[in-house]
Order: C-alpha cells, then sequence, then structure tokens
C-alpha cells in the first residue's frame, strides 16, 4: 500500500522538501528568478514554475521585479513576502530591556530601550516585558498580535525542572516562581528563554566568526564574564541551565570565593570579569582611568591599550590577556573546541592585538590548540541571537507547506 501523505517520500513531503530549499535560497541571495532557482536547486524548469506558483498561492513570495542588463527578455524576479510573519526578540539587563521586531527576511524592523533601573523595580517584570515589546512592535507599525514568537534573552537560565531563574541574582524582580506562567498569560504568542550569553553564540553561528562551524566555546566578557558552550551543532546547556557559566569558576590567581550564588561571582570573574580591569590598570601606574559603569571603563581601557605599542597601556594588555587564558585553559581542557569566539565589549575592544596575546597565553597553559577569532557580531549580539532564534523557529513554522 502506498504511503499516506505526511510519510518521508510521498510527494506532498519532496514538494515540501523542495518549497522550503528554494525559500532558504530566497533568503540567503534575496529576489532571485525562475531559472535561476532552478540551477540552485537542481529542479527542472517545469518543477521550478510548478513550485513558484505554488509558493506565491500560499503568500510566501512575491513578484518584485525583473531582471535587467543580461541578454535576452527580462525575467520575473521572486522575493520572499516580508510581511509573511515577523518574531520579536528582548536582550534584558538589570539596566534596560532591549526589544527589537524582524520581519521573516530577518529584517530589524523595529526597535525600543526601556530602561529599568534600582534595585526595586518601578513596575512588574510582565509589565516591563509587554511594555518593551509594545514599544518595538508599535515602531515598527504592527500590533501585538503579529508577531508569532518571541525569545527573551536574560543573564543566567531559566532551570527546566523549577521554571525559576539561576545564576543571576543581581536581576530584580524576575526570580518569581510564577513569572513564567504569568509571561505566557499576558502574551498572546509563543515565548522562549535562553542564557543572554548563549544568544550572542547563536549570533555568532548564524552570522558571525563561528559560521560553518559545529564545536566551538564564545567567551563573553562585558557586564558578567560567562562562556556558551555549542557541541556538534547545538547548544549545550547543562542540566540546570548553568552549562558556561564560567564566572563562577576557581582559578589560580585569584582567591576562593565561596557561596557563589550569594556572591554572584567567583574567581575567574573577580580574577578577569570587566570590573577587575580598573584596579589593574592603577596597579600599573595608569592614571587616567575612566569612571563609570565597569563594562563601559573596561572597554575603554581594553581600546586604549590596544592602541599603544609599549608601555604601561601594553603591560595592562599583557596581564588581562594571562588571565584571560587561565579561566579559557580549563575549558579548553576539558572540551578541546575547533574555536573559541571571545565576544562582548570588553574582549572585542582588544581586537587582534588581544587575540593574539590570549592566543599565546593559552598556547602555554593548555593542550588543545583551538583557534581564537575576534567575535564579528558587534551591535546587540545577545538582542541578534535572540531574533535569530525566534526567526529560525518562525520559519520552521510558516514555511512548512505540508501541513
Amino acid at each position: 500500500m502506498a504511503g499516506t501523505a505526511g510519510t518521508p517520500g510521498t510527494p506532498r513531503v519532496l514538494r515540501a522538501m523542495n518549497d522550503r530549499a528554494a525559500l532558504d535560497l530566497l533568503l540567503a541571495h534575496g529576489p532571485l528568478s525562475r531559472t535561476r532557482i532552478g540551477k540552485l536547486t537542481g529542479l527542472s524548469k517545469p518543477t521550478a514554475s510548478q513550485l513558484l506558483a505554488r509558493l506565491e498561492a500560499a503568500g510566501l513570495v512575491r513578484v518584485t521585479g525583473t531582471s535587467e542588463g543580461r541578454p535576452g527578455p527580462n525575467a520575473q524576479l521572486y522575493a520572499i513576502d516580508p510581511a509573511v510573519a515577523y518574531a520579536a526578540g528582548l536582550d534584558v539587563t538589570p539596566q534596560r530591556i532591549r526589544a527589537a521586531v524582524a520581519d521573516i527576511t530577518g529584517r530589524t524592523v523595529g526597535e525600543y530601550e526601556l530602561p529599568t533601573p534600582g534595585r526595586r523595580p518601578a513596575r512588574p517584570v510582565v509589565r516591563q516585558v509587554t511594555d518593551a515589546l509594545d514599544g518595538a512592535v508599535k515602531a515598527a507599525g504592527l500590533a501585538r498580535s503579529d508577531v508569532h514568537r518571541l525569545v527573551i534573552g536574560t543573564p543566567g537560565a531559566f532551570d527546566p525542572g523549577t521554571g525559576r531563574l539561576r545564576y543571576a541574582s543581581h536581576l530584580p524582580g524576575w526570580h518569581s516562581p510564577a513569572l513564567l506562567d504569568d509571561l505566557a498569560a499576558a502574551l498572546p504568542m509563543p515565548v522562549e528563554y535562553e542564557n543572554d550569553v548563549n544568544l550572542a553564540a547563536v549570533a555568532e553561528q548564524r552570522l558571525g566568526a563561528a559560521r560553518g562551524h559545529e564545536d566551538f566555546v564564545l567567551l563573553w566578557n562585558q557586564d558578567g564574564l560567562g562562556a556558551a558552550l555549542v557541541l556538534g551543532g547545538r547548544l549545550h546547556r547543562g542540566w540546570t541551565g548553568g552549562a558556561g557559566e564560567v564566572g563562577f569558576l576557581p582559578v589560580p590567581g585569584a582567591p576562593l570565593v565561596r557561596h557563589v550564588t550569594r556572591a554572584n561571582s567567583g574567581g575567574y570573574q573577580e580574577l578577569a570579569g570587566s570590573q577587575a580591569l580598573p584596579g589593574l590598570a592603577r596597579d600599573l601606574g595608569i592614571s587616567d582611568v575612566p569612571t563609570g559603569p565597569h563594562a563601559e571603563a573596561a572597554t575603554l581601557l581594553v581600546a586604549r591599550a590596544a592602541d599603544h605599542a609599549g608601555g604601561p597601556h601594553r603591560e595592562l594588555l599583557r596581564a588581562y590577556a594571562t588571565r584571560l587564558a587561565t579561566g579559557l585553559a580549563s575549558l579548553v581542557s576539558v572540551l578541546d573546541p575547533e574555536l573559541v569566539v571571545l565576544s562582548g565589549s570588553a574582549l572585542t575592544a582588544g581586537g587582534e592585538v588581544l587575540r593574539a596575546l590570549v592566543q599565546a597565553e593559552l598556547a602555554e597553559l593548555a593542550a588543545a590548540r583551538p583557534r581564537l577569532v575576534v567575535g564579528e557580531v558587534r551591535e546587540h549580539p545577545v538582542l541578534r541571537g535572540a531574533l535569530e532564534s525566534a526567526l529560525a523557529a518562525t520559519r520552521d513554522e510558516v514555511f512548512d507547506t505540508s501541513r
């Protein structure tokens, strides 16, 4: 008996696979002619024509113009209709919530930033989230119901066993056991939660320095120090969501920190986190140490140091590289990754100069030999990763023509 619809190998499933291949090509290349789509997919002209007619009838693609400047008659160009679906992302820190909405092609169409200063939130977290999302939705000229999926990035991680936020005691208002249920009740779309550093890794894997890599570590240093682990192409989150919380790692050169969750810090954070850099700079005799939030001060210090060929600024960069490599040696000794991506402003500000210093130190401290690269997604990498994650799930849903 022939397989029913939906069984692998049936015409319906094969058509859906060809449809998805064509849609992915349009995402990657932009507008394409029928002939070009046929060549890239290996489909015959009649099959490519049927495919495009099917996608056009489904409202997924539209004719956007004609090709010009080539021999022969102009050909119609097909593109994904960007209004097919929208996805949203939120990047949450203790100081603010940054929100963005993207259309199905990945183009950001609305952004909004909601300041959330203070240890006691002026408004409940659910209200903060909906206000931030609504700000981005309004900026996009859309309604909240137009958003198919939302991904929220926070420090720490929501423990899948308890539903409570762990590893981020510094995020006021986010530790209620009922928070996820309250957010689900307030929002009309599916909501996913992800660690902020994991989302930076998603951005680098989709758009940046880790494209084409299945095994890599992303080391992050900005407001906090952390890591993301991608193994076999997938994020490794750990049993309670805490994989990569390396700020808590005991390391040589820093006193042992006990009761780390109460302190929200550990040895590696104290040794190499951005808050350690101003004091290190002063110890080396640097007089113009920036003040203000430690992530901004550290970023300025690292950027200045990378511009100096010698003197105390270069000593600062060497000492910082040694501290970074001290914790990184433990990570690469356990995981032996192909690649390490340095991300977060207190790392990317050092550019190639800092990268080379860390690479040289790591070669002396660990037997593993991963290649170190500087992250390429510099503008709001956590938010970009949240959008990429939300878009991937949205595309899987709306591009599935077998349904």
